[in-house]
């Protein structure tokens, strides 16, 4: 049974692929969900259900930021945008829109703040690495980049202000792996649910990274390092490896995709020089 941790519980991003996930699932962290994300993506959360609030807020308005935060008692930041792309909608959303949290956080005196951070601070690792979350970023990506900067930039606010914070490198949090991949990276919703619940309860998080990954046999992460937080994986993309086998191709070798770990985010959208 999952312990209400908080009165009030901010999810940020919630009309996105993981805030649905999560949304049924918060429920249990808390008395009161509020729900926020852009105002032409909060059309598609519908009307507020029972415990919930929704509140809009583009991340890039610090003044909406702040009517988000306001009242609540921490914060799980799923917001942003999510993959590589343009560089001012990543400066918008993922570099000014994490300052305006932590901005509005401190202001408003909230200790605890779980951060959507991603496998793509990494990723310019190979896949015959095993990393732990002491390891330096190498970003694959713009994207990762900007993972990297709210890493460095909630360091800054738990060591200035005291604003705890849970760094979660997410890897590929989907309903199954959809590809070989994902064997590696693979992050259930019911254990991105129970990482965040951990990371929400532990008596003392500090700043701390830690990887976003199911219990995996094929793993290029170990958190061995973080067993405060008390995450215990329950799930495992073993289970669908046969059917990933079946319908995917042998891997070509040369492929930046295959050799390192963040996948195609190595060459999205710009070609790579050859390595």
């Amino acid at each position: 049974m999952t312990i209400k941790s908080h009165q009030t519980l901010l999810l940020t991003g919630a009309a996105g692929g993981l805030g649905t996930a999560l949304r049924q699932r918060l429920k249990d962290n808390c008395d009161v969900l509020r729900l926020s994300d852009r105002a032409a993506d909060c059309e598609r959360l519908g009307a507020a259900q029972a415990n919930e609030v929704i509140v809009p807020a583009e991340l890039a308005d610090a003044a909406a930021v702040e009517r988000a935060v306001a009242g609540c008692q921490a914060i799980v930041h799923m917001g942003g945008v999510p993959v590589e792309g343009p560089f001012d909608p990543i400066l918008q959303a993922n570099i000014l829109g994490v300052y305006n949290l932590y901005e509005a956080a401190r202001k408003h005196g909230v200790k605890r703040v779980v951060f959507a951070s991603s496998n793509h601070v990494t990723g310019f690792y190979r896949q015959s690495e095993t990393l732990t979350p002491a390891h330096p970023p190498r970003p694959d990506s713009l994207y990762g980049v900007s993972k990297a900067f709210g890493e460095d930039l909630s360091r800054m606010y738990f060591d200035r202000y005291g604003i705890e914070t849970a760094c979660v490198r997410i890897g590929s949090s989907f309903a199954e792996p959809r590809d070989r991949r994902m064997l590696a990276t693979w992050l259930s919703f019911d254990d991105l649910h129970r990482l965040v619940t951990a990371c929400l309860t532990t008596p003392v998080l500090g700043h701390t990274i830690i990887f976003g990954m199911s219990d995996n046999s094929v793993a290029w992460w170990d958190n061995a390092s973080v067993r405060h937080v008390g995450y215990r994986p329950q799930d495992s993309s073993d289970v669908f490896r046969d059917a990933v086998y079946a319908r995917t191709p042998e891997p070509d070798l040369t492929d930046p995709a295959v050799q390192y770990q963040g996948g195609g985010f190595v060459f999205s959208g710009i070609a790579m020089t050859v390595r």
